[in-house]
């Protein structure tokens, strides 16, 4: 079941990737990261969130790590919660933005 993302996930990616990989780094989190995830409550956009913001952390900006992230989430979202230090604070990862060191080196390697 594909879902679109939040405002706030989409300006998370548009932070981490380069250009030509933002959409298919869209496609991966609206089409894998979405309904199939057994959160407990209805899938939207907003309730997805924590969850997203945490594949988007973990990935670092490249399509194989939020590929690995995204699968994490699939076994175990909560596992992926951890590991993107999401899991103390229920609404944490609001706080959570792309470095702008981060989105600096990305531009410069993708020249």
């Amino acid at each position: 079941m594909s879902i679109d993302l939040s405002d706030g996930t989409l300006a998370r990616v548009q932070l981490l990737f380069p250009g030509e990989h933002q959409a298919t780094a869209i496609e991966m989190i609206r089409e894998r990261c979405a309904g199939n995830l057994r959160i407990g409550c209805k899938a939207t956009p907003e309730s997805l969130e924590r969850i997203r913001f945490a594949v988007l952390k973990v990935s670092c900006g490249v399509l194989e790590q939020l590929d690995g992230a995204i699968r994490l989430a699939g076994l175990d979202w909560r596992d992926l919660l951890m590991e993107a230090e999401f899991a103390e604070d229920p609404d944490g990862h609001r706080e959570w933005w792309p470095s702008s060191s981060h989105a600096s080196s990305l531009e410069r390697s993708s020249r």
